[in-house]
């Protein structure tokens, strides 16, 4: 009876911490996204420096560089969360607004690669964004507008 009743504790326990992980990405994504990209992903416009994610934004996920890219944005890398919850927050904005521009075969972001993303040194994002733009416009693939050269 005691492991009947610890197994419905454990399958409670597990279902409330994978909706919860759900929510947290979504409430992350409010907290340190929106207040830039607004919560429908719209961005500020195209000569705002902060683009649109919308049919844009998976385009990164499909490219190596672009994978880091997105872990050192400045909303990304002035946050506080940890690997995990920063995984769950990338996987969430990738499913959202990729739309068009995510790949049927997506990887999801894991916690060990966005640690091992996050300790590579990235000097200058602008210009690693506009590395990864080129080579993904030479392969026909679509970014959002973004003005810095």
């Amino acid at each position: 009876m005691a492991a009947v009743s610890a197994l419905a504790v454990y399958s409670v326990l597990f279902s409330s911490s994978v909706q919860s992980a759900g929510r947290a990405a979504s409430s992350n994504y409010v907290q340190y996204c929106s207040g830039c990209h607004g919560l429908d992903g719209r961005g500020a416009g195209a000569n705002s420096g902060i683009p649109d994610f919308r049919n844009f934004v998976g385009a990164f996920a499909s490219d190596d560089c672009g994978r880091t890219y997105v872990l050192h944005v400045p909303g990304v890398v002035n946050t506080s969360l940890g690997n995990a919850e920063m995984a769950a927050l990338i996987n969430y904005l990738m499913r959202t607004w990729g739309g068009t521009s995510l790949s049927a075969d997506f990887v999801e972001f894991t916690a060990a690669e966005v640690q091992t993303r996050r300790a590579y040194y990235v000097p200058d994002v602008v210009s690693l964004r506009r590395q990864i733009v080129e080579r993904l416009q030479a392969n026909g693939i679509a970014t959002a507008p973004y003005p810095w050269p």
